[in-house]
């Protein structure tokens, strides 16, 4: 797959993950600086990564709100919060009980 394909692969993921607004505000915001690891993480960590067998989005998303929040990443925590309940991809008694799991 070429890198063009690997892109746009990785953008139909990114924005099924964490919709339109969210992803068209990322985009907005690139730079001349910034631009190269945008697209890297489009084709290589929403295309390779999130789309990869094994694992299905809902289960990577409650993934990534245990890492944000042991992390301390709070603003990527509640993005992956309010775009996982808005675009279904978990209900809110998984969200509870992914914290649950993450307390003790």
């Amino acid at each position: 797959m070429e890198d063009r394909d690997r892109h746009a692969a990785g953008m139909k993921v990114r924005r099924s993950v964490l919709g339109d607004a969210w992803v068209d505000k990322a985009l907005a915001g690139r730079t001349p600086f910034n631009a190269d690891y945008q697209a890297m993480i489009t084709r290589y960590a929403w295309n390779e990564i999130w789309d990869r067998p094994g694992l299905d989005h809902r289960t990577r998303r409650l993934l990534v709100l245990v890492i944000c929040a042991s992390l301390a990443r709070w603003e990527e925590f509640r993005l992956h919060v309010r775009s996982g309940l808005d675009q279904g991809g978990f209900t809110v008694e998984e969200l509870k009980e992914t914290l649950m799991q993450l307390a003790v």
